[in-house]
């Protein structure tokens, strides 16, 4: 392991997460006058909205905010960005920490031009991540149609013989192969955490039956086959033979609001399955679709609207009871069991296509990171304004929608702006 001295030694604030909330704390930081260092695991920018096909309130894709925000930063010269970097440890106090990074190698250089040629001799495959393992990419890629920053990745995981090909085939000498991890310590007043949150294994509810079925997939995975950049290349069908779902099944709180699972309610899952049954009816206009819910949650005026709109759907179903078993029956078609909490019947229904609304899991639950903060019994990172320093923003800190993640952002922005100024 090598030590990087070309990488900074110092910035006002350390923003640790690259998904909306951190770039918006970058942002705001940056643009108050304040130097920045962002750092994001991922060899891109972007987080979980990167991996939506829309987002809310006005179901923009993507590239309508993190094309904005991706310009920003370009332009700022306080802004400092190391991707494939984690943080090993925070020591210190407010005002004056001493951080540990990691950077892990991305084995191409800065005289990427995105041509391709890279990936067009690669051979070896890997599981495609981005997509939630639903294809597989090559060894040789880029991590996300408008990835940032905008260059090449090579796994790996890459055969030797690869190895040579990418390299005889690229023209600009970006392939570098003798890159290494390195570390870097560097010096901060403040540290916002902007980890962001995981989709829950859904393999952990053994009744919902996904991980055993093909037709049962979650909704992060059909957000990414609506996506036109996605495994499917925006058409929305049954995983196992292709075919378009005539009938399809939500199941709300898959994994939330269960003592067993995630205790909590993860707010942005019942806007999600409207939404994705919004993604259904473009395509298929004459699918039913039925909602299985708890309670739906559509906070704010212009979420109860697109509420009403899905229920002024005639082929648009809703049954308020949990949902006790989903399993495959002939053909793949699933049966979901349920009890109306209603009527107390018991309902049995077979489908095509089951979608799971998986919970939002705070990432630190799984991968607290080595430093004075202070968490939930679910791994949410608890504010302490009176200790100050180190705040978390967005959904490292509670579950939250953009919008939300956003507002809360900019507060944390502030926090550490005033952070560095008292010191």
């Amino acid at each position: 392991m090598t030590i990087d001295k070309a990488a900074p030694a110092s910035a006002s604030v350390l923003v640790v997460g690259g998904g909306i909330s951190g770039l918006t704390t970058t942002l705001e930081t940056a643009e108050a006058g304040y130097e920045v260092l962002l750092v994001e695991k991922n060899p891109y920018l972007g987080g979980r909205v990167m991996q939506l096909n829309q987002y809310f309130p006005k179901l923009c894709p993507p590239t309508c905010g993190l094309e904005i925000n991706f310009r920003r930063i370009r332009e700022n010269k306080k802004i400092k960005v190391l991707t494939m970097t984690e943080v090993e440890k925070v020591e210190g106090s407010k005002g004056n920490y001493a951080v540990t990074l990691k950077i892990s190698p991305r084995y191409v250089n800065e005289n990427c031009t995105c041509c391709g040629a890279c990936s067009d001799v690669c051979e070896t495959e890997i599981e495609n991540e981005f997509n939630f393992g639903m294809n597989r990419s090559k060894a040789a890629y880029l991590p996300a149609e408008m990835a940032y920053p905008p260059k090449f990745v090579i796994s790996p995981e890459i055969s030797s013989d690869d190895k040579k090909r990418v390299q005889d085939a690229c023209k600009y000498n970006a392939i570098d192969f003798s890159m290494e991890s390195k570390t870097i310590t560097v010096n901060v007043a403040a540290v916002v955490w902007a980890t962001g949150w995981k989709p829950y294994d859904a393999t952990k509810i053994d009744n919902l039956g996904y991980g055993r079925h093909q037709n049962i997939i979650t909704n992060m995975m059909l957000e990414r086959m609506a996506s036109l950049n996605g495994p499917t290349q925006g058409k929305i069908q049954r995983p196992s033979d292709g075919k378009a779902p005539k009938t399809i099944a939500f199941v709300q709180c898959a994994g939330s609001r269960d003592e067993n699972h995630l205790p909590y309610c993860s707010y942005i899952c019942c806007m999600a399955s409207l939404k994705h049954a919004t993604y259904v009816r473009e395509q298929y206009p004459d699918a039913e679709m039925t909602i299985y819910y708890i309670d739906l949650r559509a906070p704010g005026q212009k979420y109860e609207k697109f509420y009403k709109k899905l229920k002024d759907d005639p082929k648009v179903f809703f049954v308020k009871g949990k949902v006790a078993e989903v399993a495959e029956v002939e053909d793949g078609n699933i049966t979901v069991t349920a009890e109306n909490a209603v009527s107390g019947e018991k309902v049995r229904q077979t489908v095509d296509l089951v979608v799971l609304a998986t919970g939002m899991e705070p990432s630190a639950a799984s991968d607290k990171p080595n430093a004075d903060l202070t968490f939930t019994e679910d791994g949410f990172i608890v504010n302490d304004f009176k200790k100050g320093g180190m705040f978390a923003a967005g959904c490292a800190n509670k579950p939250a929608d953009v919008v939300s993640s956003n507002q809360n952002a900019t507060g944390m922005a502030l926090k550490a702006i005033q952070t560095v100024v008292g010191r």
